[in-house]
């Protein structure tokens, strides 16, 4: 009798967890890059329950070079995105409505890291020299910023070459650019790994340039946003991911440890990730998920400023909503 008791127990919570699971909510994440610290805070949350808590089932999906979130969201493999403002604003303008629904980064992590000896140490030096550049809709802080210095990016004395760069530090190693593009949480780490010092680099980050824009936010088709049920989807969604991120700025040994246990490539090491979420959280720190208008206006501006060919043409028009983050933030 009491084996059988225990059995209908058991039964019973199993139907029990079945139901739930059964009526969570789906929800597919689409990541800009691969597994890593960049995306801590989602890969937390799922680890500890705060999507369950809302009862949500998030399926995240890593990206790659060959991958474009804007085009998986486009057609139809992912809910929501994390990607760049640039690139969001730049495809908007060219007729997919993105639109900003949170914002868990609130500074810039992009700079640009020089050889001492390539006689680069003010942006002034730049002119003339061969810079290596992210393209796939990195490139437009790049753009913006060589736009306000003045300087062609068509080469030539008074120009800069540009190098389109793979996502590796190799031209600055082989030489073959001055400078490259890096982040101060990843492919800078790597040129010191390589066995360069630090104190023969010199780094310029956007942010002191005054053309830093707005990276990795969260972002959904337009239309979507029409429908109550995909808003109080992503409201629950965008609660648990900046509880997941508050967490791992609070653990970061314990968040890159979860994002480790994530990465089915095994391409990271902890020594790497651990670093990485360091510096994450500094870019992280002070967003508690709401975009600030000030920071969308600052990025705006500088988009706008490129000269003969800015990134976008005019102001946009709903390029986001703080609907979501204001029922997330109760």
């Amino acid at each position: 009798m009491k084996n059988k008791l225990t059995s209908l127990i058991l039964a019973g919570a199993v139907s029990l967890m079945a139901m739930q699971a059964m009526a969570a909510d789906k929800v597919t994440l689409q990541l800009k890059w691969v597994t890593q610290a960049q995306f801590a805070g989602y890969y937390v949350a799922k680890d500890k329950g705060f999507y369950e808590e809302e009862g949500l089932d998030v399926d995240i999906k890593p990206g790659g070079p060959d991958i474009s979130p804007v085009q998986v969201l486009a057609g139809g493999g992912a809910d929501v995105v994390v990607d760049w403002m640039p690139d969001a604003l730049a495809n908007r303008e060219k007729g997919l409505p993105l639109v900003n629904i949170a914002q868990p980064f609130k500074t810039s992590g992009m700079m640009l890291t020089c050889l001492k000896e390539s006689g680069v140490s003010k942006p002034e030096d730049l002119k003339g020299k061969t810079l290596g550049v992210w393209f796939f809709g990195n490139e437009y802080p790049f753009l913006s910023w060589m736009s306000k210095l003045g300087f062609s990016t068509q080469g030539g004395a008074d120009g800069v070459t540009v190098l389109k760069q793979g996502f590796n530090v190799d031209p600055l190693l082989q030489k073959q650019a001055a400078c490259i593009s890096t982040m101060t949480y990843n492919e800078y780490w790597q040129v010191i790994d390589a066995g360069i010092k630090a104190e023969d680099l010199v780094t310029f980050k956007y942010e002191d340039q005054g053309v830093a824009t707005l990276e990795d936010g969260l972002y959904v088709l337009e239309d979507k946003l029409k429908d109550q049920a995909f808003k109080d989807k992503m409201v629950k969604f965008v609660r648990a991911s900046m509880k997941g991120w508050k967490y791992a700025e609070q653990n970061p040994d314990e968040a890159a440890g979860i994002v480790l246990d994530n990465d089915a490539s095994g391409a990271q090491t902890e020594k790497h990730q651990k670093r990485m979420m360091g510096e994450v959280a500094k870019l992280t720190a002070g967003s508690n998920g709401a975009l600030d208008e000030a920071d969308y206006k600052r990025t705006v501006a500088t988009l706008l400023g490129g000269g003969s060919d800015p990134v976008i043409s005019k102001e946009p028009a709903g390029a986001f909503t703080h609907e979501i983050t204001d029922a997330a933030l109760k």
